[in-house]
């Protein structure tokens, strides 16, 4: 693979496609308010190869990659859905060190294509006329788009001719782009058939019988488990891309899919996968509690008057968890490019297609079962604190890992009341958790703060505060697992 220092560049693209006959006359534009003016550019030859694994894993996710020359953006383009109407694309320049796939945009996709190769899959010529709309005060709009085009995979070649509409960049006016497309229809344009001109191009060159329908998951519990690897695959591409809350997201997620496979019954030879998908949520941990003590300590600090913030305390606090976790960040996105990460994902997708086949005779999960590792955990947190036992922060985290466990299953079986009120329990004792840790750190930096001469009042300041967190989570604590009990006896 070729490399480049040049870090790429990243937009939202909004568009429709529309399927149109080879003899339509193009669309007007005139009497439309927001309309001024149509400009026509000169038109352009478009050359565009696609590349893809040898199983078509990104065009699967409706995901393209390709290298294109011609046009006024010729360069790498890595687009990826965001939504109706939009996708994000992701660009870099061609340079003449650029004939395989760049490293930047491989590792966007990365948990996707893991360690198969990517070559070339089809490739695409266009003949492409555009008009430049433009509003009343002279800006950009849209862009209307006449392509004719041949598009080639293996030995099936296919022609047509198609329009777009695309939004300029910054214009997220879905009300423009509805009056925009009802011209094309009028001109006699009709829905594309195709997300993409790849995926028209590899429908024509695939052979149908050799690409039967996967089945879908059996029950309700396999089927929340293929949905979140599925969320795994794109909060792992937002924690490349360092995006807000995606390390948490990713963790989450992560948590999600360990609770349900451990609910769902023996997994004999994927066993492993769950130590695996542990310690790879552990690795995301470090991170993540680095970024919430930052969080938790820049509000905490802005919260205080002045006169009670007392030496480098918030370079020590929010400064230091900053940096923590960055170095957490870096150490596990290195993890994620392992071959180690590569197989982990791969057994992930034979267990949700193992479970798409016919059901084994083995007892149904149930939300009641789940409740019953909830009630237990309570029993011996309650023992343990009237025996003054010091287990009892062991035990209270028992109760949250039942509870979450409880809420995956629950809402993966349509019990929503059931879910949220096993939800309240898990962010209650998360609170004291977090509190548990913050104090632990105050602690300890308090310390280094006193052997380097510097004033510790902030500190004490702060762990009293968070000593009144995590009691005001455990006398919140009985209430809310008798409102998670009448949920279950309710059944909803």
């Amino acid at each position: 693979m070729a490399s480049d220092k040049r870090k790429p560049s990243r937009y939202t693209e909004i568009e429709r496609k529309f399927a149109v006959d080879e003899d339509a006359v193009s669309p007007s534009f005139d009497g439309l308010s927001a309309v001024s003016r149509a400009e026509s550019a000169p038109v352009a030859q478009l050359d565009a190869v696609y590349f893809d694994t040898p199983g078509h894993d990104l065009a699967a996710r409706k995901i393209t990659l390709r290298r294109r020359t011609g046009g006024t953006d010729a360069g790498w383009h890595l687009k990826l859905p965001a939504g109706p109407d939009a996708r994000t694309e992701v660009r870099l320049p061609l340079t003449g060190a650029r004939e395989g796939v760049p490293d930047e945009l491989r590792d966007i996709v990365l948990a996707i294509v893991r360690d198969r190769p990517l070559a070339p899959v089809a490739r695409i010529e266009t003949e492409r006329t555009v008009v430049l709309l433009r509003g009343p005060d002279g800006s950009e709009l849209a862009e209307f788009c006449d392509d004719r085009v041949t598009g080639t995979s293996g030995e099936a070649v296919s022609n047509w001719r198609e329009w777009e509409l695309e939004l300029a960049p910054g214009v997220g006016d879905n009300e423009l782009l509805d009056r925009l497309a009802n011209r094309l229809f009028d001109a006699g344009a009709r829905p594309a058939g195709h997300g993409s001109k790849l995926a028209k191009v590899l429908e024509a060159g695939r052979d149908v019988d050799a690409d039967p329908v996967m089945p879908q998951p059996v029950d309700a519990v396999h089927r929340a488990i293929a949905t979140h690897v599925d969320e795994l695959i794109t909060w792992d591409r937002a924690v490349r891309a360092d995006a807000y809350d995606s390390v948490h997201q990713m963790r989450v997620t992560i948590r999600k899919i360990r609770s349900l496979l451990q609910g769902a019954g023996p997994l004999g030879e994927h066993e492993w996968v769950l130590e695996e998908l542990k310690l790879l949520a552990g690795m995301l941990g470090t991170a993540r509690d680095a970024e919430v003590l930052a969080q938790r300590y820049e509000r905490a600090l802005s919260g205080l008057a002045p006169e009670l913030v007392r030496g480098p305390v918030r370079e020590r606090l929010v400064a230091g968890s900053q940096h923590r976790y960055q170095s957490g960040l870096r150490r596990s996105v290195t993890a994620m490019r392992s071959q180690r990460y590569f197989r982990l994902l791969d057994e992930l997708d034979v267990i949700v297609a193992a479970e798409s086949g016919p059901a084994e005779e083995s007892a149904p999960v149930t939300v009641e079962g789940a409740y019953r590792r909830v009630r237990k955990a309570a029993r011996r947190a309650r023992a343990a604190e009237a025996n003054g036992s010091d287990d009892t922060e062991h035990l209270l985290h028992r109760i949250r890992k039942s509870a979450k466990r409880l809420r995956y299953t629950a809402a993966a079986l349509g019990k929503s009341r059931v879910a949220d009120r096993a939800k309240q329990i898990q962010t209650l004792l998360g609170d004291h958790q977090d509190s548990f840790v913050s104090r632990a750190h105050l602690l300890a930096q308090a310390d280094a703060a006193h052997a380097a001469g510097e004033d510790t009042f902030t500190y004490g300041l702060l762990h009293q505060r968070e000593a009144e967190t995590a009691e005001y989570a455990r006398l919140q604590l009985g209430e809310a697992l008798d409102a998670l009990a009448r949920a279950v006896r309710k059944g909803r």
